[in-house]
Parts: structure tokens; C-alpha cells; sequence
């Protein structure tokens, strides 16, 4: 009797693999100092950025002088704020959009995007900064540092700077903003932090102010602590449309409604006629209340009340790689 035979097992042909052991290249000195673990490095970003920055100066001033125009730093003017800090911030914006583009985001990313522009936010930071400077400037008064003498511009005149400084002033506010808390802020914030790298371009920010004609030590430091208070405003909000009304209103009540120096630039048309007497460590002297002691107080007391206004905030954080 036959049995059934069992199948023979069906034998796979073994397929031979072939592994390719590649040794890894060490990196070299430049990938090194170039190159981090998320591709080029925080610091050389904001040099490109800087660079940039600086570049497309050189290149507009090069193109006034071949037209023949030359503005005159010498007066600090209305007419001569805005188209200079006009053009900075237009050359700062074309340096930010360049970096955008290079890194595959939107300008708005770094501090003003269109939506919300000149809205309430914009609108709060023109009240805090008003009311900041008017702060400083009745605490003078009421301590007997200050004196009002009547105005300087009346009627039609008056009107004609408030509406020209508050245009400078905005640029000027632009165009600060967006160097000192666009870019390099959102950049330094990916690699060491939103606060560490507000304290150190805020420290940056001092010390630029410090190159200004009589600027003194307390004013560079006050123009830091004003910066770091802007920083402030970045992150509870989570974008520069406040810290840019505060930042120009601030500067508007000071140079053309109190009519005192703005870091040492005493202004061309302003409202009040304004005496500031006494101590230096009050008034800031020839510098301004920007130089005062009170300011710092007032800046300080202005940062805790951002933190209590603002205690469901919009917070900031740096777009990442």
C-alpha cells in the first residue's frame, strides 16, 4: 500500500545583502564654527542680518550722494528724523525680509505681521507711553525740578510739528523696534532663551544710546531698562505693535509736547517751554529726563504694571528653525 509522501519543503534561494559600512567623516574647523546641531549658528545669523543691515546703508547713502542729497544731521528736526529713520527702517525691513526668505517664513514672523497693524494693541502703547513720560515729567515738577514758561508753538504752527514729530517719532519707533526686537531678538531667542536674549540686546540697546551728544551712564542705563520694558511688552503681547506706540509716544511727549532734550537733542518746534533745574540726578541735565533717576523708576514701575495688565497673555515665542 502506498502512503502519501509529504511534500518537500520548497528552499528559498538566500539572497545575499550587502552591507555598506560607510565611516563617518569628522566634521571640519569650519562646519565646526559655522554649524550647530540645527544647521548655521545664532550668532552668525544676526551677522548676516547685521551685515545686510549695514550693506544696504551704505548703498542708499552712496545712491543720496551721487543725487547730490545730504541731510544734515547737525539739526534735530522733524522733517530730518523722519526721512532718516524712514529710510533705516525701510532698509532694516529689507534686511528682515531677506533673512525670511533665506529661513522660509513670513517678515511677520519677527515682530509685525499685517494683521492687527495699528490696532488696539498699537493704540494702548501710545496711552502707557504718554502717560509714562507724563509721569516722569509732574513727579519733576511737583519735586520743584521743573518749570512750565507758556508755549513755544501755538495754533496752526503747533498742530504742524505734532503731526511731523509724531510721524519722525513713529519711524524712529519702527525703525529701533524692529533692529533692537525684530530679527536678532527672535533669532538669540531660539538658541538662549526669550529673557537672555532681551537682556542682552537690551544692554545693546543702552549702549548704543550712549553715542548720542552728552549722553551720560544713567542714561544709557535707562535707555536699556526702557529697552528691556519693550521686551516685556514683546513677549505678554506676542508681537512689537505695543512696544512701537510706546516706544513713539513716549518719545513724542518728551521732545515735542514737554519740549525738553530727547537723549541730549533738544528739538525744533515743540509745545511747551519747559526749565529744568535743580539736581542732575533728577532732571538728567542737559541730557533730559532720560538721564534721570526718576525715569528709571518710572520705567521700572511700568514694567510690573505691564506684567499685572497683561495677565492672560499673548505670549511670544521665537519661530522655530
Amino acid at each position: 500500500m502506498n502512503m502519501p509522501s509529504e511534500p518537500l519543503p520548497v528552499v528559498q534561494p538566500v539572497q545575499q545583502e550587502t552591507v555598506v559600512t560607510g565611516i563617518a567623516q569628522k566634521p571640519t574647523l569650519i562646519q565646526r564654527i559655522f554649524l550647530g546641531s540645527d544647521g548655521v549658528r545664532v550668532v552668525w545669523k544676526v551677522a548676516i542680518f547685521l551685515t545686510l543691515v549695514i550693506a544696504l546703508r551704505f548703498a542708499i547713502t552712496f545712491a543720496f550722494r551721487l543725487m547730490h542729497l545730504h541731510l544734515r544731521a547737525s539739526e534735530f528736526t522733524a522733517h530730518g528724523a523722519a526721512i532718516r529713520d524712514g529710510l533705516a527702517f525701510l532698509v532694516v525691513l529689507a534686511a528682515t525680509a531677506i533673512m525670511a526668505a533665506i529661513e522660509k517664513r513670513s517678515t511677520g514672523d519677527y515682530g509685525l505681521p499685517l494683521r492687527g497693524a495699528f490696532g488696539l494693541c498699537f493704540f494702548e502703547g501710545l496711552l502707557w507711553g504718554f502717560v509714562a513720560e507724563c509721569a516722569t515729567m509732574f513727579t519733576l515738577y511737583f519735586t520743584g525740578n521743573v518749570t512750565f514758561q507758556g508755549f513755544d508753538q501755538q495754533g496752526k504752527a503747533a498742530l504742524y510739528y505734532a503731526v511731523m514729530w509724531g510721524i519722525a517719532f513713529l519711524m524712529v519707533a519702527f525703525f529701533e523696534e524692529s533692529l533692537f526686537r525684530g530679527y536678532p531678538q527672535y533669532a538669540l531667542a531660539q538658541r538662549r532663551g526669550f529673557w537672555t536674549a532681551a537682556i542682552i540686546l537690551s544692554v545693546v540697546f543702552g549702549l548704543a544710546h550712549l553715542g548720542n551728544p552728552g549722553e551720560t551712564w544713567i542714561g544709557g542705563l535707562s535707555a536699556g531698562l526702557a529697552g528691556f520694558a519693550l521686551c516685556v511688552t514683546l513677549r505678554l503681547t506676542g508681537n512689537l505693535w505695543f512696544a512701537v506706540g510706546m516706544h513713539a509716544s513716549w518719545d513724542w511727549a518728551e521732545t515735542y509736547f514737554f519740549g525738553v532734550p530727547d537723549s541730549g537733542n533738544p528739538a525744533v518746534g515743540h509745545l511747551l517751554n519747559t526749565t529744568l533745574s535743580g539736581s542732575k540726578w533728577m532732571t538728567g541735565g542737559s541730557v533730559g529726563p532720560e538721564a534721570s533717576v526718576v525715569e528709571l523708576v518710572v520705567v521700572s514701575a511700568a514694567i510690573g504694571l505691564l506684567f499685572l495688565r497683561f495677565r492672560n497673555p499673548q505670549r511670544f515665542t521665537a519661530p522655530l528653525s
